[in-house]
């Protein structure tokens, strides 16, 4: 692959793409093909298609297959596992009962959201989501009213803090390419992150949780939900095990943060231990085992119980993994094809302000490949020497950043492995999961744009 250059146009490839997911979906929606063999499958023909040589094809598949699933599987296992104790122990249970309790059925969606915007600021979108799935599907069975209500403002939450606000990797990356200062662009990011999660996570699940009335499924439950215990945990305790690996991350965070700033040295043994120790699989880990203890042996529950309970949790989300690992293996035959950088290549010239063109730029990168932080960090270096040209600074300097990533979650659709992760973790099929996911993320992305750009026209 390092010798591939692909000689097609903007054209034949934009038709490639187009037939590609068309392809897909047909597959999956009209003749029922389980959607982990479609996407191997129309993954390998885009690869013949696109002219990927025939000796890179294997490898461009399996090596895309696993960097996803490198990301995914651990977070997704451990955070289902530690959704599975808190679910069996009836900790989900006491914690969504003093939810309600404190802040009241009407405005519990609300309540879960703000909690999923401060645990959002550390910790990344899919780890979050998974751990706090099961606190929203127990009060979503408490309550009534289908899944969505509930489960869009969470995932709206984690979306938002994870695309506008440092320390996540998209916008760390774009602030270092454009040279924008990170402190103001954590004040710019969560300037645009809460408006446009009131718009598009806190108002609009209001609205298509009323319209598409989901069941909540039994995914981390390893079938028909348990009975709680006569003794559940506190909810304090509860929160303590879902604050505890956010807390390893965000010590993580910091010590990048001074790494950066050369406050540290990044080459002692205690900077990589520690580093090591908040990594976010590591962290997951550790709230694992001692969840474990703390809702097992100290509560009363033998060894095996526990282990018995951690492995019923794995087996229903493998499906989840496999086939967001498939997704992710698209979207890494897209990126291999070259056309996300014909078509930025091709917008870079069209003479639009940087400001609009950046935004387009990475809503055309996002679609065609898939990743927000792929689309964000490559549309930043596109712009970067127009930027420098310019000269901007400041807060215009923070807004070009996060119109780049406002652009960079627009429309996701089947080649986003967030698009299969959140559709299968909420039991939707493909249409539900246009009709909710890929209009919330269209949504982030809008409001995101609209929003930097008052920033940038006012600064």
């Amino acid at each position: 692959m390092e010798n591939f250059q692909q000689t097609l146009g903007i054209g034949p490839l934009l038709a490639i793409v187009i037939g590609a997911i068309v392809l897909l979906l047909v597959l999956i929606i009209q003749f029922r093909v389980h959607a982990f063999v479609a996407l191997i499958l129309v993954s390998l023909l885009t690869a013949v298609v696109a002219g990927i040589p025939p000796q890179a094809i294997l490898t461009t598949i399996t090596s895309s297959f696993g960097s996803t699933l490198g990301g995914v599987a651990l977070l997704v296992g451990l955070g289902a596992m530690l959704g599975r104790l808190l679910e069996v122990s009836g900790g989900a249970q006491a914690l969504a009962d003093d939810l309600v309790n404190r802040f009241g059925e009407k405005r519990a969606p609300l309540a879960l959201g703000i909690a999923s915007l401060i645990f959002g600021f550390p910790i990344f979108f899919d780890a979050g989501l998974v751990v706090m799935l099961p606190v929203v599907f127990t009060v979503a069975r408490r309550l009534g009213g289908g899944l969505l209500l509930y489960g869009i403002p969470v995932a709206t939450a984690f979306s938002v803090m994870h695309v506008f606000v440092p320390p996540h990797p998209g916008p760390v990356a774009a602030a270092e390419l454009l040279g924008a200062d990170v402190g103001l662009l954590v004040l710019v990011g969560l300037a645009v992150a809460i408006p446009t999660w009131i718009v598009a996570g806190w108002l609009f699940g209001h609205w298509i949780g009323q319209r598409v009335v989901l069941p909540v499924p039994d995914i981390l439950s390893g079938g028909a939900p348990a009975e709680p215990p006569a003794n559940p945990p506190s909810s304090g305790t509860v929160v303590g095990l879902l604050l505890l690996p956010l807390v390893l991350i965000f010590i993580n965070t910091g010590l990048d943060f001074a790494r950066a700033q050369g406050w540290v040295n990044s080459d002692a043994g205690w900077f990589q231990l520690a580093r090591t120790i908040g990594a976010t699989p590591v962290a997951l880990l550790i709230a694992v085992l001692v969840a474990s203890y703390v809702l097992g042996p100290r509560r009363g529950r033998d060894a095996s119980s526990v282990e018995r309970t951690l492995d019923s949790a794995l087996g229903p989300v493998c499906s989840i993994i496999l086939v967001t690992g498939a997704g992710g293996m698209f979207g890494g035959v897209l990126r291999a094809s070259g056309i996300g950088d014909a078509l930025a290549d091709g917008m870079a010239y069209i003479g639009l302000p940087i400001f609009v063109a950046g935004f387009l730029i990475a809503t055309a990168l996002r679609v065609a490949q898939g990743s927000a932080t792929v689309a964000l960090i490559t549309a930043a270096g596109l712009v970067q020497p127009a930027v420098q040209a310019a000269g901007y600074q400041g807060a215009d300097l923070a807004a070009i950043v996060v119109a780049l990533a406002a652009g960079s979650v627009m429309l996701s659709h089947v080649n986003d492995s967030g698009f299969w992760l959140v559709g299968r973790f909420f039991n939707m099929d493909i249409k539900t999961t246009f009709k909710t996911w890929t209009v919330m993320q269209t949504l982030v992305g809008l409001m995101g744009f609209a929003l930097s750009g008052l920033i940038f026209w006012l600064a």
